[in-house]
């Protein structure tokens, strides 16, 4: 897939387009069902599909007290995008002056000028332009007078898992309850933060238990904090290799036993390992089970009991 960092990238020679626009952010099944429609009609029509997308997010500029933090970052974004089988993305830099941009303008700029676009699809719910006040209506009448179709794709989702939708507002709403498994659903992988690890106060090791401290300001939307299954994956390893997955007991959230909550940390022990260090190494922590929420426990042994009964469901659940 060709990543084109501003539309004056797209080569002039790419040809007809199908197209569609969208922040994407956790690129779960609602994104896919879209991005699929995409892929699907250009094979059919002999067309490149392409994706544009925003960074940073427009309601971080626009309204940066109320951004969200990004389920997933750029970097996974367009590496996500990519498997879906996208001949290009374009990420336009989302900027106060672009924000000025009204519907048919951002249209002919983006999809008319810069990507000679025969189809543009969309969600139902897409909104573009100044104040979003382009929608499905908007596009449509674009559409006619530029000369491209399009086609809108519907709302998605599973009612008997009750989803309401396979929607980033869904996704988040489960993250923030600690639902992995919800989020699993949506998004049909795993949820994973990803950051290097750091020094921590090494009190899992003391205990028994070493841990893989991520940095502050990991990539990617941090659950609830608890304690979950799942697994440490080290993307600079060969895919082969061994040690590349592994299961893991992952703690998130402060330290009340130990009177630390100052700080919410995220951190992996990988089970039954005690030999890895993986300082300084960039990794990824993958959600599988919320296996319970933080307490403070009244003793460091009391802690420990449970530390291992973790690991032990932690175990059952990843590895049988």
């Amino acid at each position: 897939m060709h990543r084109w960092s501003s539309l004056d990238d797209v080569p002039a020679d790419l040809g007809g387009t199908v197209a569609t626009l969208g922040n994407f952010d956790g690129v779960h099944r609602g994104h896919r069902a879209v991005l699929e429609t995409v892929t699907s009609l250009a094979r059919e029509r002999g067309l490149a599909s392409v994706a544009v997308t925003f960074d940073p997010h427009p309601v971080a500029v626009l309204h940066p007290e109320r951004a969200p933090k990004e389920i997933a970052g750029l970097a996974h974004r367009l590496d996500l995008l990519e498997e879906v089988g996208l001949d290009g993305t374009v990420v336009i830099e989302f900027t106060r002056e672009y924000a000025l941009l009204t519907p048919e303008d951002f249209v002919r700029q983006t999809f008319v000028e810069g990507l000679r676009a025969q189809v543009v699809v969309i969600g139902h719910d897409s909104r573009f332009g100044l104040d979003n006040s382009g929608d499905e209506r908007t596009m449509r009448e674009l559409g006619e007078r530029h000369g491209f179709e399009v086609v809108v794709q519907g709302t998605v989702g599973e009612v008997d898992h009750g989803l309401r939708t396979w929607s980033s507002t869904a996704l988040r709403e489960a993250l923030g309850t600690g639902d992995v498994e919800t989020a699993t659903k949506i998004l049909d992988r795993h949820h994973r933060v990803t950051g290097e690890v750091v020094h921590g106060h090494h009190r899992g090791r003391e205990l028994g238990y070493p841990t893989a401290n991520l940095e502050d300001g990991s990539e990617g939307l941090v659950p609830a904090d608890g304690v979950y299954a799942g697994w440490l994956e080290r993307p600079a390893l060969p895919r082969e290799h061994p040690d590349r997955r592994l299961p893991a007991a992952i703690s998130v959230g402060t330290n009340p036993t130990f009177d630390d909550v100052a700080r919410r940390t995220v951190e992996a022990y990988v089970l039954d390992r005690t030999d890895l260090d993986l300082y300084g190494e960039t990794v990824w922590v993958e959600f599988v089970r919320r296996l319970r929420a933080n307490e403070r426990f009244d003793s460091v042994e009391a802690l420990m009991v449970q530390m291992g009964a973790d690991v032990d469901r932690a175990r059952t659940l990843l590895v049988g």
